[in-house]
This record gives structure tokens, C-alpha cells and sequence, in this order.
């Protein structure tokens, strides 16, 4: 069973939706014992940074997290749900992440020639992966996903990025360490693109 965590902020029943149109086995949950027992765990996050991070502590599930993380079973943070994993976020001042792995979350910030980009960054583009990642078995280079985000990851080590996109510069788009897994874009609203990798994901939980 994927566990989907519950804590007020990420697209759930979407996420939920794609997980079982991806024969993954899922269940939206803010119940630690139930997190503890999951086959893989999802994080989901929309929204601002510091709203989700406060919301997974109000909701008691930071240290379950961290648990299960500790486990090595695999991991799917989605958008906000990657970059909650990181030390910091410049979103509204330094806030603190998880600290699962090192680096900061920074803005786009556009000059020059990409000066009149807009922010935040949404809609359908392409992405440079990984053939060795896991998640993204089966796809095809320049294949496209959709993204919602004004901030993106800046990991300390670059070897954990399995992916990378374009919008006025190349940035992170998705990491791997281990079995912790996670995206920038949001595969449950990409499509049959999308659908592939959260089957490839439901594999690893199996």
C-alpha cells in the first residue's frame, strides 16, 4: 500500500486518483501508524514552503516522516514535497526544511534577455533525465511534464539530480538518493507522461 500524507496542503485527491489509475494500491492518510506501515509514502505540496512545513508539524507527522524516510522504502516527494526535503527554503525569509538532504530551495530570478519571463513558472515543458533513474523508465527524452512553481531545489551534491528542465536557465527538476525519489513537476497532472512514472514508482513499492 502507497501512503499519501495528509496535512492540509498538496493536490490529494489527484495524487490519490493517479496513483490507482497507476495500479498502485493508495490511501490519503494523516495516521502514523499507518504511515509506518506503508510499502512507499508519497509528500505532496502546494503552495508556500513555510505553510507546508507548518502544516506537516501541526499535523504530528514530521518525525513519522523522518522514520520512514530512515527505513530505505521508497520515498515520492511531489513539488513542494521535494523541496521540503532540503535544509532551507528562500521562500518568505530562511525557513527550514527537513534536512534530509543538503542544499537550498531558491526563486527564479530572470535578467538580460530573460528579464520579462513570468513568475511563477507554469504549464507543460520538457525534461532532460536520468536514463539510469528508475522513475523515469520508459520515457523518452524531451518528454513533457507541467509545473507549478516559483522555487526550485539547489542540492549541494549534483549527482542526485536525475532530471533537469528549462525556463530561463536549467534547474533541478527532479532527485534521487537512494530510494527517496522526488520531483519538482507534478506527475499526476502530466498526463500519460505522468502516469508512467508514478507506475514506475508503485513498482518500487511492490
Amino acid at each position: 500500500m502507497i501512503a499519501v500524507i495528509d496535512y492540509g496542503a498538496g493536490n490529494l485527491g489527484s495524487v490519490y486518483k493517479a496513483l490507482r489509475a497507476a495500479n498502485g494500491e493508495a490511501e490519503v492518510t494523516r495516521d502514523p501508524e499507518t504511515i509506518r506501515r506503508a510499502d512507499g509514502l508519497v509528500l505532496p505540496g502546494v503552495g508556500a514552503f513555510t505553510h507546508c512545513m507548518n502544516g506537516l508539524a501541526s499535523a504530528g507527522l514530521v518525525e513519522p516522516t523522518l522514520a520512514y524516510l530512515a527505513t530505505g522504502r521508497p520515498f515520492l516527494g511531489i513539488c513542494v514535497g521535494l523541496q521540503m526535503l532540503f535544509d532551507a527554503s528562500d521562500e518568505m525569509g530562511m525557513s527550514p526544511g527537513l534536512g534530509v538532504l543538503r542544499g537550498r530551495v531558491v526563486r527564479f530570478a530572470f535578467d538580460g534577455e530573460n528579464a520579462d519571463l513570468k513568475i511563477p513558472h507554469i504549464g507543460w515543458n520538457s525534461i532532460d533525465f536520468r536514463p539510469d533513474a528508475p522513475l523515469f523508465a520508459g520515457l523518452h527524452p524531451g518528454d513533457r511534464v507541467y509545473f507549478v512553481h516559483s522555487f526550485y531545489p539547489v542540492p549541494d551534491d549534483p549527482s542526485i539530480v536525475t532530471a533537469t528542465s528549462e525556463y530561463g536557465y536549467r534547474f533541478c527538476a527532479a532527485i534521487q538518493v537512494g530510494n527517496v525519489h522526488a520531483t519538482q513537476f507534478h506527475p499526476e497532472k502530466s498526463g500519460a507522461v505522468g502516469l508512467r512514472i508514478l507506475r514506475n514508482f508503485a513498482a518500487l513499492c511492490t
